[in-house]
């Protein structure tokens, strides 16, 4: 099912950006795992390859990975918006509207335990999507911090929220690279988020 979805993502002409990209970036990795990572938009080479998180960023996010001791195939990574931006500006709101249908989507495939926000844009989407508009704050204040989404009903299992800096900070701050391996010891404690979320 997630492959279909990938095929309508790579034709997808929902918005203008679908006329300056190279290849659409739907995903990547385990659909069946409890960990997503959500980031901003594809960069140059993701656009070139159509594969997210690659380039100096994606080189980041697996040395963040193997701090931990995890592998991009034990979870699935995309990002809130599927085509590159011109320029790699900031995503306007209603590509964000647009094209954020896909990823509601994969969210209800993949069915995570644990989504993780990588950056202001993906941190502010996911919060609002499920609930916590009184939780968001600038990504400096939260991140590293454990929120749990709001359920619509009692059956529903437990979704927690884990924003984190974007790894691209590292790219043009190397040595935020300690406090990026430093936050990412949270995904260690998985089991425990129950206990760790902010009231």
């Amino acid at each position: 099912m997630l492959e279909a979805i990938d095929m309508k993502i790579r034709s997808c002409m929902k918005c203008k950006l679908w006329k300056t990209r190279k290849m659409a970036v739907p995903g990547e990795g385990f659909k069946e795992t409890d960990i997503m990572f959500i980031g901003e938009a594809p960069g140059s080479s993701e656009d070139e390859h159509g594969v997210p998180f690659i380039g100096r960023a994606g080189s980041v996010f697996d040395d963040l990975l193997r701090s931990i001791d995890a592998r991009r195939t034990e979870v699935y990574t995309t990002n809130i918006l599927k085509c590159r931006p011109p320029k790699n500006v900031d995503p306007t709101e209603k590509q964000i509207k647009i094209c954020t249908h896909w990823l509601n989507i994969q969210i209800d495939i993949i069915k995570p335990k644990v989504i993780i926000t990588l950056g202001n844009f993906a941190t502010q989407y996911i919060m609002e999507k499920f609930g916590l508009f009184d939780k968001i704050q600038g990504i400096t204040k939260i991140k590293g911090k454990v929120f749990k989404a709001k359920k619509k009903d009692e059956n529903e299992e437990s979704l927690f929220i884990v924003p984190l800096f974007h790894p691209a900070v590292a790219t043009y701050s190397p040595s935020k690279i300690t406090e990026l391996k430093k936050d990412f010891q949270i995904l260690l404690y998985t089991r425990n988020y129950e206990d760790l979320c902010e009231e």
